[in-house]
């Protein structure tokens, strides 16, 4: 009798091991999740859903849970509030909190996109374009002291526009809303995002006549960002994230739009795949998905120029105070 409970005891221990066993397996806990918020689902950041659905960062041993959180104050308050480990939002947030007197400062060590993302859209279009149609024009904006706007303003100035003075311009409205409110009739132009612009298009509500990406160059829009504690203490995650984001930068650039389209799509479910196409092409063609997560000095200062022609810009702040290529220049050594 003692013999059969020292045998059940024994099957039963080994049981219970081999449990434990196969849940650590079919949990990968043994790779470091990473939480990363992302400042909105949009196919201009095509790169990332590349990366997740190619089973890049799993790849590299790293389990990275996405959520969108809407906003860039949103996504910033998570960040420093330890609600996420990584958050892509603007890299103009990192400036913004720097000039708080922040004591554990945010550093972006990866760029995702390198241009604005947003196109002018004229609600009638007799083929030409000159930007001194805009003067006097209703004009529905971006959110005012967003990168969007800026870089909007930004455009608008250098064609000799004073966005104040020379439009009626409307910035009141709700980022969410502005697609919705020129649909009914707000605006002569709209500054859009893709897939809205490509959608308007189709339905005939108005036509792209230029980029604000195109026109303002080349700077590190959006950016991958972690508190400095974080990229010191986690150096090695890091490393892989941004490995990871090489690979899927590297496949982007050598893929067609179709290609990336079809991967993306199941971020964008009620998509239509045509469309997720056309906005894919757009943004490849000129250049907006970053190569490499490499911040360069060039696109550091052309940010500094924005924020300061928008009047954001308390002091200019050294590209190393804020930027850290350390991952990004070693992700483009390594990884083939």
């Amino acid at each position: 009798m003692r013999l059969r409970f020292r045998f059940y005891t024994c099957a039963l221990i080994v049981i219970f091991m081999l449990s434990i066993f196969a849940a650590a397996c079919g949990n990968d806990s043994g790779k470091p999740k990473v939480r990363v918020g992302e400042v909105a689902r949009t196919i201009f950041y095509a790169p990332q859903y590349v990366a997740l659905a190619k089973g890049f960062f799993a790849e590299q041993g790293i389990d990275v849970d996405l959520q969108t959180t809407a906003g860039g104050d949103k996504t910033m308050t998570a960040l420093l509030s330890g609600g996420i480990d990584i958050a892509l939002v603007g890299s103009e947030t990192s400036i913004y909190v720097y000039q708080q007197g922040a004591d554990n400062p945010v550093i972006n060590f990866a760029q995702l996109t390198q241009t604005d993302g947003t196109f002018l859209m004229a609600r009638e279009h007799d083929g030409t374009f000159d930007w001194n149609e805009l003067k006097g024009s209703e004009f529905l904006g971006q959110r005012k002291g967003g990168m969007p706007q800026m870089a909007g303003e930004f455009t608008l100035r250098k064609h000799g526009i004073d966005p104040q003075k020379d439009l009626d311009l409307i910035q009141n409205v709700d980022f969410a809303n502005i697609a919705s409110a020129y649909a009914s009739g707000t605006g002569q132009y709209v500054q859009l995002f893709e897939p809205q612009a490509s959608i308007f298009e189709r339905e005939g509500r108005g036509t792209v006549v230029a980029s604000f990406g195109v026109e303002s160059g080349r700077l590190p829009y959006t950016a991958y960002m972690a508190k400095g504690s974080y990229l010191d203490e986690k150096s090695d995650v890091v490393q892989k994230f941004a490995n990871a984001l090489q690979q899927a930068q590297r496949w982007v650039a050598d893929n067609s739009a179709e290609n990336i389209a079809d991967t993306i799509l199941p971020y964008f479910k009620d998509a239509d795949r045509t469309i997720v196409i056309d906005a894919v092409k757009r943004y490849k063609e000129q250049g907006s998905y970053a190569i490499d997560g490499v911040i360069e000095q060039e696109e550091w200062n052309n940010l500094h120029d924005v924020l300061r022609t928008a009047g954001e810009l308390k002091q200019d702040v050294p590209l190393e105070s804020l930027v850290n290529n350390r991952f990004a220049k070693q992700a483009k050594q390594t990884v083939k």
